[in-house]
């Protein structure tokens, strides 16, 4: 199966010039996309994610216009993926997308689509915005994933009033183990044939530590196993369109072993900069450069911290993905002409023997971090 790229021309070239840039000037580490989180406050409350639990007072909070644009600037990342909680909440989320637009970033606002088509008219068509439509498969599977009845159906709904107006429209799908190969891939054809949607990001699921659901969360094998069975049946002419690197997938499918730059995907959230990325929460820096500079990299990722096993994330994965294809464009060309192989041997598994157990220290990480904030409101109050 041939898998083609889901991402318009202009996109491809201002990233890869970017990189290009950041090569030339021998940096070690950079940003690619940026996570910025709004809010953490939601109209559902999926199992699978732990962002809906936190106390009144936090799902209350929002950053301000200006708070989400001085991230923009700091972190410096062509791309800006604005999940949450859900961003079509904030009240000044069109602020906020036309204010990263206007700095000519790409905007990824991710959404479960239940406020969208009654939203539209609040955004103008642009290269710049992309709706990122969160389905987890057809209807049975994304409604039992998001657990309320009826979602899938609004969802496909306002992705096709979306596309009548001209909006790029992208789907964001995190496989489960409840769902076959079969019903992946049936859900891609929907998605390809049907939506007609620009692309398809895909991630196996992420086990955050704080969801109530932890029995679904795809291990490394399980996830490599998935995605060879998913891409076996993608053969006879069918072409999927992703929103990610043709070497990304083929990691999923565990033909490369890569490690993770959890800085290629920097968050920032309510809290501040989040360390060491978007899945963990392990402390937070006041700014970029000081999330960069103090962070200790070395410590996380696959092999080095036992939170971090099973994890083939792409907002962990995808920049070293993407980092590989500039230094091999011909291993990538490759896998994007022929397609991932689903039928050599996997790569050999990074060695978890020396791993360092998990720290579960993040209630009170977030209990200092709100306890500071609280000070610091007390102290603008009196002033």
């Amino acid at each position: 199966m041939r898998c083609s790229l889901g991402v318009p021309f202009i996109q491809q070239f201002r990233v890869g010039s970017y990189i290009v840039k950041q090569k030339l000037q021998k940096k070690a580490r950079y940003p690619l996309v940026l996570m910025l989180e709004p809010l953490f406050r939601c109209n559902l409350a999926c199992p699978g994610c732990g962002k809906i639990d936190y106390e009144r007072d936090i799902l209350n909070r929002r950053l301000s216009v200006e708070d989400c644009l001085k991230a923009v600037d700091e972190c410096g990342a062509p791309i800006v993926s604005i999940p949450g909680g859900e961003p079509l909440i904030h009240k000044e989320i069109k602020e906020i997308v036309d204010g990263i637009v206007a700095r000519k970033k790409f905007v990824y606002l991710c959404t479960n689509a239940l406020l969208l088509e009654k939203r539209l008219h609040m955004f103008s068509a642009t290269p710049y915005l992309t709706f990122s439509v969160h389905l987890d498969g057809l209807e049975r599977h994304h409604d039992e994933a998001v657990d309320q009845p009826g979602t899938f159906k609004r969802a496909v709904a306002a992705i096709r009033a979306a596309r009548n107006k001209g909006f790029r429209v992208n789907v964001n799908c995190t496989l489960f183990n409840q769902m076959t190969a079969i019903e992946a891939k049936k859900f891609f054809d929907f998605c390809m044939e049907d939506l007609k949607v620009e692309g398809i990001t895909v991630s196996p699921g992420y086990a955050y530590e704080r969801a109530s659901d932890q029995e679904h969360f795809l291990a490394r094998q399980n996830t490599k196993e998935l995605f060879r069975n998913i891409f076996r049946l993608g053969r006879g002419g069918k072409k999927w369109r992703f929103s990610q690197s043709s070497l990304f997938l083929d990691f999923l499918a565990g033909n490369q072993n890569y490690h993770c730059t959890p800085w290629g995907n920097p968050t920032r959230n309510i809290f501040g900069w989040q360390k060491p990325c978007y899945l963990l929460s392990e402390g937070y820096a006041k700014s970029f450069k000081e999330l960069m500079e103090t962070t200790d990299w070395n410590a996380y990722g696959t092999g080095k911290y036992e939170k971090c096993a099973d994890c083939m994330v792409h907002c962990g994965y995808e920049a070293t993905a993407v980092a590989d294809t500039l230094a091999n464009p011909f291993k990538a060309l490759l896998v994007w002409i022929k397609g991932v192989n689903t039928e050599k041997s996997m790569a050999p598994e990074i060695s978890l023997k020396n791993q360092r157990p998990a720290e579960f220290i993040f209630e009170d990480v977030i209990q200092t971090v709100s306890e500071r904030m609280a000070t610091q409101k007390q102290r603008n109050d009196a002033a």
